[in-house]
């Protein structure tokens, strides 16, 4: 009587373990140990100053669309920072975006988001 007992808790969880759909086993196997691959996105952007002018080409050379933003800080505390609108930058596609300060430029730099 005593084995019988002993081996309920093991048919049980066997039989749990066997009546599983196939996806489920799957993600409980152990990783190759190769991080994941990761998903290509993201335009490359080159920006230009020219005195007060900024100029900034983003290039998507991916399949998702980069949306993307200049943005400038200005050097002159009363000079107003600017912050481009969102341009959606398409799979092969180069964009251009500009902006300007009265005086200065002190840093510009271009912001990426996934367009869903």
């Amino acid at each position: 009587m005593r084995l019988s007992r002993s081996l309920a808790p093991v048919t049980v969880a066997l039989a749990v373990v066997l009546s599983l759909p196939y996806d489920a086993l799957s993600h409980a196997r152990v990783s190759d140990g190769k991080p994941p691959a990761q998903s290509r996105f993201g335009a490359s952007c080159r920006t230009a100053v020219r005195g007060s002018h900024v100029v900034a080409y983003c290039h998507n050379p991916y399949v998702d669309t980069d949306r993307v933003r200049l943005h400038i800080e200005c050097d002159r505390w009363w000079d107003i920072d600017t912050d481009s609108a969102p341009v959606d930058a398409g799979p092969a596609m180069t964009v251009r975006l500009t902006g300007r300060c009265w005086k200065e430029v002190r840093s510009v730099w271009i912001s990426h988001q996934r367009a869903r």
